[in-house]
């Protein structure tokens, strides 16, 4: 059991000290997306990354850039609340 917990942290040692964990956590909120933001955001997002505690949004409906803008602060909450750890600070919306 010892060994599994020291494969464990080594793993997230490794995760932390790399690009990859960004990617990942991209990937794990690509997958809750819908859930956490809704059928009709979801449906209009695009593209989804996080690059030094930023998260990047990508939508071409001009409506919904401004509603992701004033939904800043949400957002930031629920995927930090989704991860489990304070990952982002700051969302931007393209």
């Amino acid at each position: 059991m010892g060994e599994f917990s020291s494969m464990q942290e080594a793993l997230k040692q490794f995760l932390n000290q790399s690009r990859l964990k960004g990617d990942l956590q991209a990937l794990q909120i690509d997958e809750i997306w819908e859930k956490l933001m809704g059928k009709t955001i979801s449906k209009y997002t695009h593209s989804i990354r996080i690059i030094q505690h930023t998260l990047f949004i990508t939508t071409t409906v001009a409506p919904l850039k401004q509603e992701l803008m004033y939904q800043k602060e949400n957002i930031i909450k629920r995927v930090n609340e989704a991860l489990g750890e304070s990952v982002i600070k700051e969302v931007v919306i393209k």
